[in-house]
């Protein structure tokens, strides 16, 4: 069953969880989808729950799904999982500064590829995928574009459509916010 931390650290210290698969008889790893968002405001934790729920969806086993609030997350929560989801809010044209801040505390821990001048270069290697919705009331492209500027050095691979809301959120919003955590959930099965 998959377990959904919102305020406090896991308490295992394995990577994976490990579950008794009891119809079989053996042990089985559940993949972890892990889940790390800046929802300041009700408008945006709608799309977070939409997309928390979308991952938890019934049809979908054998993944535990982690969620840390970006201020919160640390290295260790992005090795120990397969795969991600990104929420933020859109700010004067960037990311949340607590999603950047996210970012610049795991990036070289998790694989970040720099160049010589310090700038980020595309990184090769494993391709763990990565979802992203960002929600802005006015445009979202530049908080998209830090984002994935930053992902696109990691050894990611962007795994669905990024989900842009402006303004209010409607049905339609909250249902492609559950999609998106669905789809991620459901690549990790």
């Amino acid at each position: 069953m998959p377990s959904d931390d919102h305020h406090g650290r896991s308490g295992q210290s394995a990577l994976r969880s490990v579950r008794d698969d009891s119809a079989r008889g053996t042990l089985a790893t559940m993949s972890r989808l892990l889940v790390v968002h800046h929802s300041p405001t009700p408008t945006v934790r709608v799309l977070t729950d939409a997309v928390i729920a979308g991952a938890h969806d019934d049809e979908i086993e054998g993944v535990e799904v982690v969620v840390r609030e970006a201020l919160e997350a640390r290295a260790d929560d992005v090795l120990g999982a397969d795969g991600y989801l990104f929420g933020t809010t859109a700010n004067f044209g960037y990311m949340s500064g607590a999603l950047k801040h996210f970012f610049d505390t795991i990036f070289l821990e998790a694989g970040g590829a720099l160049a010589d001048d310090g700038s980020a270069v595309a990184a090769s290697g494993g391709k763990k995928p990565y979802g992203l919705w960002v929600h802005g009331r006015y445009d979202t492209t530049g908080a998209v574009r830090s984002v994935q500027s930053i992902v696109g050095a990691l050894p990611w691979v962007q795994a669905a459509g990024v989900l842009e809301v402006l303004g209010d959120v409607t049905d339609e919003h909250e249902a492609a916010a559950y999609e998106l955590g669905g789809t991620l959930a459901a690549l990790l099965s």
